[in-house]
């Protein structure tokens, strides 16, 4: 079947089109599994799940020292350009073997106390041990993502986001009622193998056409600039998860585990959809940012991509809002501590969306010092100010704190960019 013409002419709309089908099957997916989770589990599980999610998130990018922007950077420049190819991925190579070695010893010899820290109890120390196995093919799944976003394979990146979240979900049901919640975390622990499976039987052929493997050698010629890639990770995803992490801590402590179920089960729902952004943004985004030079183009773009994704995100949004005690009555049964948190989640989720579009701009151009600084005022303002609201508001403060670290980073992100091109034009006027 053919897409529609003005579909076919709009590359971001072929992208949002065909991720539209894999976010609404992982959404009805989602459904049955988080139901099921919240039934047999309970608030308790639910935060305990997104406890062990956010160190998926950090291992995701500790595991290839955060270079997974600058291989879809880089593949996007160089795609024809062989032997640069091979020099990125030599180095990138060196940066996955030291990342994962060093996560796999952290968790493996670490284990009893992460699991004291994440769950109050050392039962759970199994779990890091075998995240200490599953790193090297978390990491390999990151580097070949990165090729398939650097090339903006669109249709093999929603094939693989498909069926490995099939086959993860499937995983996960079987771990829930074998072993009730250990099962589930283990399931969530060898998700990236499955994963992996799924991009080397989708994407491998194609693969070796795009990278000579049999090239590579131990080069360190791309140190420094993916080190730059390194820290803007590191910044983002770490910190994020961490920040994650100490929030829900802190909820479970001052306001009740089932508070920080309840925010946790908030932050899933708002997963879903940021999901779906974040495969178009390094599908499209970041390798069409990279090769834009200047502000005309670069404000046309911006504009062109406001305009197509945005409206769709806020009614998506807006029908999240509106239908928000049905979606506690189906998904999260019994939740109704959610139903005050919708508002401010989806509000800051919005503009997040808005900022990201443009903060991409800062991993195009290395932008390393602006990233770094802006990430980490907008990780601050929401540690502060999450503790700070939620004295006043309960776990609502959370949510809230959100909202208004968005509308804060948003506002940076664009002064920043606008100082960029200044100063990009005025070194131009005195060359």
């Amino acid at each position: 079947m053919k897409l529609p013409r003005f579909i076919r002419d709009n590359i971001v709309l072929k992208i949002t089109s065909l991720n539209a089908v894999v976010i609404t099957v992982r959404l009805i997916v989602s459904v049955f599994v988080q139901r099921f989770l919240a039934i047999v589990l309970g608030e308790s599980g639910i935060a305990s799940i997104g406890q062990i999610r956010n160190v998926m998130g950090m291992l995701t990018s500790f595991s290839t020292l955060g270079t997974f922007n600058g291989v879809v950077k880089y593949v996007a420049e160089f795609r024809q350009n062989k032997p640069e190819l091979v020099k990125v991925f030599s180095t990138a190579s060196i940066f996955l073997l030291l990342g994962s070695l060093v996560s796999a010893v952290v968790l493996f010899f670490g284990a009893r106390y992460l699991s004291e820290y994440l769950f109050a109890s050392a039962s759970f120390s199994y779990v890091f041990k075998l995240l200490a196995f599953v790193v090297p093919f978390l990491a390999i799944n990151r580097m070949i993502g990165g090729v398939v976003n650097g090339v903006s394979d669109y249709k093999s990146y929603a094939k693989i986001e498909l069926i490995s979240y099939l086959i993860a979900s499937l995983a996960l049901l079987i771990g829930l009622y074998t072993y009730n919640l250990r099962g589930v975390i283990i399931a969530i622990a060898i998700a990236p193998i499955i994963q992996l499976s799924v991009l080397i039987l989708v994407f491998g052929k194609v693969l070796k056409t795009i990278i000579p493997f049999q090239l590579l050698k131990i080069n360190f010629s791309y140190k420094n600039k993916l080190l730059a890639f390194t820290l803007m990770s590191f910044v983002s995803t770490l910190l994020l998860n961490y920040v994650e992490l100490d929030i829900r801590t802190f909820i479970a402590d001052d306001l009740g585990v089932d508070e920080a179920g309840y925010w946790t089960a908030v932050t899933f729902i708002s997963k879903n959809y940021i999901v779906f952004a974040s495969g178009l943004f390094t599908l499209y985004v970041l390798p069409k940012f990279a090769g834009i030079t200047n502000k005309v183009d670069f404000k046309k773009e911006v504009i062109k991509i406001y305009k197509t994704i945005l409206p769709i995100f806020g009614l998506g949004m807006l029908l999240v809002y509106v239908l928000r005690n049905f979606i506690i009555q189906i998904v999260y049964p019994d939740f109704t501590g959610m139903e005050p948190l919708f508002k401010w989640q989806l509000l800051g989720d919005f503009i997040r969306l808005g900022s990201l579009v443009l903060a991409h701009q800062f991993l195009a151009k290395r932008m390393v010092k602006s990233f770094i600084i802006t990430e980490l005022i907008s990780m601050g303002l929401f540690l502060f100010l999450s503790k700070i609201f939620v004295q006043y508001y309960g776990i609502e403060g959370v949510v809230l704190a959100h909202f208004v670290r968005h509308i804060i980073y948003f506002v940076m992100v664009v002064i920043v960019i606008k100082m960029y091109f200044n100063k990009q034009k005025e070194s131009t006027i005195n060359d």
